[in-house]
């Protein structure tokens, strides 16, 4: 499993880049529709939703790989729970029951809670399809205690006390071969067209990233129960401030921007979007031109810099020789991996700032502002 997730990740990154480059594109050409083209403009739109949706399943391989960016924040799983109610109905449709059973005095918990939400949804969505002519759906919290015998069985648990979500329902079951390779990436059961395979796999990456446990329980006949550990929240000191709300891009007020970016055309898109943004660009695609323009006499208001580049030096290792160059510059980063990715890796410091690949013109407008803007 860890080397399908080491695979997966790099896959991911690859992925994202060339997203970046057919999203980029698209955009530009929707913001700038040749006259009565309307068949053209539908074209792109529906490319455009495309790609978005090889987007979508990026970061479900992401999650597989445990390198999708989370966003922790103290959860109350029955408060979460609650307002998905009206959607678990909706989504599962009439002929299903669902039934939710919360314990009181309930822990805290620290997750990610849309990926938690994304989660709970794909396991109500097995559950769905495992039950095609209707069944029950059963939703439950408890306070749970793993003890040191468990966690000798499982060498993935660490002893302790968690928040434990647990999944029923009535269908069809698994059987011994099936369970066994549930979480794998793009193993399915179903029929072809009607699911990617990544659903449990989705579940599996998320849970594991937020240091928890998974354990998945079927007979065939007797459907499933998928239950998920989530660490107990003894303590909110440690929980990082959530990122702040992109600003409604703005016009620009002609900075000059170094763009670094070895990827041709991801640099190509980059340096036009910045452009019409009225912005200045220089561009290098790697760590020595870059630092051809930095030594030079030549105005640059920030450095706009992929993580991973050619010749042995990072986008790291250019902003910190620029801040010796040119104290106080402003830098902002991107990559086509996942801000833990990068950070668990020593490839970026944590809390800088970062847009990852794949990214719209109105992101990289917001976020460009965002980081000029800021004092410092």
């Amino acid at each position: 499993m860890e080397a399908i997730g080491q695979f997966t990740g790099g896959v991911a990154h690859d992925f994202n880049n060339l997203l970046q480059v057919i999203v980029g594109n698209l955009d530009t050409v929707n913001r700038n529709p040749p006259q009565e083209m309307g068949r053209l403009r539908r074209a792109t739109a529906q490319t455009m939703t495309g790609a978005q949706r090889a987007a979508a399943l990026t970061q479900r391989l992401l999650a597989f790989a445990r390198r999708q960016p989370l966003d922790p924040k103290p959860v109350d799983a029955n408060a979460l729970i609650r307002g998905m109610s009206e959607m678990l109905h909706r989504t599962l449709g009439e002929i299903y029951e669902i039934e939710i059973v919360l314990a009181g005095g309930l822990w805290k918990t620290e997750a990610d809670p849309n990926e938690l939400e994304s989660a709970l949804l794909n396991l109500a969505i097995n559950a769905r399809d495992a039950m095609p002519s209707g069944g029950k759906l059963t939703i439950e919290t408890f306070n749970a205690h793993l003890d040191e015998a468990y966690a000798a069985l499982h060498a993935e648990v660490l002893a302790g006390q968690y928040t434990d979500i647990s999944v029923s329902d009535t269908g069809s079951g698994m059987d011994g071969e099936t369970l066994t390779r549930a979480f794998e990436p793009f193993f399915t059961t179903k029929a072809q067209g009607r699911g990617t395979g990544l659903g449990l796999s989705q579940v599996y990456g998320f849970v594991k990233q937020s240091k928890g446990h998974v354990k998945l329980y079927s007979e065939v006949g007797e459907g499933t129960t998928v239950k998920i550990y989530l660490p107990r929240l003894l303590s909110e000191a440690s929980i990082e401030d959530a990122p702040e709300v992109l600003p409604v891009p703005e016009a620009a007020t002609g900075e000059t921007i170094l763009v670094v970016e070895d990827d041709f055309d991801v640099r190509a898109y980059t340096v036009e979007s910045l452009k019409e943004l009225g912005d200045l660009v220089l561009e290098a695609r790697d760590g020595s031109a870059a630092l051809a323009f930095l030594e030079d006499n030549v105005r640059i208001d920030m450095i706009f810099t992929d993580v991973v580049l050619p010749s042995g030096m990072t986008g790291a290792d250019i902003v910190k020789r620029a801040a010796e160059l040119r104290p106080g510059l402003k830098a902002l980063f991107t990559t086509g991996y996942s801000r833990n990715a990068v950070v668990h890796h020593g490839r970026l410091d944590k809390g800088v700032q970062l847009l990852s690949k794949p990214f719209s013109f109105e992101e990289l407008a917001a976020k460009i502002r965002d980081v000029l803007d800021k004092a410092g």
